[in-house]
């Protein structure tokens, strides 16, 4: 071999090595990709640390309260037959309907969707509770055809699977973050498209976009951070609709709004935010919402996750009147952020 070939040869091997180590570079999985399951955007749980002196005093106090159900503070319920909600199924005319919870009707971009479905009565795997305050906003015999729903996360109040199999036997398709469509398959949902942070779908013109969140996920005793949580983002030709799902606050907000914003509407957690210890690392208070939707670039929010199931220490009818409080406070007002009645629904 000349001494030509003999460079030439090892030069290409170096480039054929530099390529491969590039291409391993490229293919390591994501940040928030733990070695068995996932972590948040700051590399952290969800969850925190909250000492043992905290959670057991909490956990007994929700035990007595789902037994007791002493407190009765819950949102205003109107009467919602859906019937102009079937006649615009094909979502002509924007609209969005606060089912209870986190649970929300959207038409937009001529589609009809839901976020995080909950009908069942509990929100737990056991009878006893959380049990619900207020009856569904919508009974699922006047629902229009729901073409898809979104799901944040693995939590019972988030994720209902006896919701999911009715809607899928009536032709609605599913989106989840990475983990959970095994779930729903065992429980014989197949139409489940399964999606990590920023990746997207489209849907009759309509894209569904898989976004960041802080929080956590645990459907058993041993299976904590195995699935993904996330938000979504829904974006029409005339219409951007956000949902955070479960989130404590986090920097991703800033980065949500400047890629997929600003939105016309956002539905953002205003409950369980009490006791802090235990809680802050993974849901928002009334005030932090608030900032939420400014780093955003929010026009308009529907306030949930609070009045239906008692999961906290606060009172049930607090977080909204501290949540128009901190919107009047900034100048955004009750014009901009709604708090509806179970089962209103309004034009956006």
């Amino acid at each position: 071999m000349s001494i030509g070939i003999a460079v030439f040869t090892a030069l290409v091997a170096v480039v054929s090595r530099s390529e491969g180590v590039a291409q391993e570079i490229v293919e390591q999985p994501p940040s928030h990709h733990a070695a068995r399951g996932y972590r948040n955007p700051d590399g952290g749980p969800g969850h925190g640390d909250a000492p043992i002196g905290v959670t057991l005093p909490f956990f007994a106090r929700r035990v007595a309260a789902s037994l007791s159900r002493t407190s009765v503070a819950a949102p205003a319920r109107v009467a919602n037959d859906g019937v102009f909600l079937r006649d615009n199924a094909l979502g002509s005319v924007p609209t969005v309907t606060w089912v209870g919870h986190s649970t929300l009707l959207v038409q937009m971009g001529h589609v009809t969707f839901l976020t995080d479905p909950t009908w069942s009565r509990t929100a737990s795997p056991v009878a006893i509770g959380p049990r619900r305050f207020v009856e569904p906003g919508l009974d699922f015999d006047t629902l229009p055809h729901v073409d898809f729903v979104v799901v944040s996360h693995n939590h019972y109040d988030h994720l209902d699977i006896a919701t999911l199999r009715v809607l899928a036997e009536r032709g609605t398709r599913v989106y989840v973050p990475l983990g959970n469509r095994a779930l729903l398959e065992s429980a014989g949902i197949t139409d489940v498209v399964e999606l990590d942070w920023w990746e997207q779908r489209d849907f009759d013109g309509v894209a569904i976009h898989c976004v960041p969140a802080r929080h956590w996920s645990r459907r058993g005793l041993l299976d904590g951070d195995r699935a993904l949580w996330s938000g979504w983002a829904v974006l029409a030709e005339d219409r951007r609709f956000y949902f955070a799902g479960d989130t404590g606050m986090f920097a991703g907000f800033d980065e949500i709004g400047s890629r997929l914003g600003p939105f016309d509407l956002a539905g953002i957690p205003i409950g369980a935010y009490e006791p802090s210890a235990m809680m802050q690392p993974s849901h928002l208070n009334p005030e932090e919402a608030v900032v939420a939707l400014e780093r955003l670039g929010a026009k308009r929010s529907i306030a949930v996750h609070f009045g239906t199931f008692d999961r906290s220490d606060e009172p049930l009818d607090e977080p909204p009147r501290r949540f128009l409080a901190a919107s009047r406070e900034v100048g955004r007002g009750a014009d901009r952020d709604w708090v509806l009645a179970i089962g209103e629904t309004r034009l956006w």
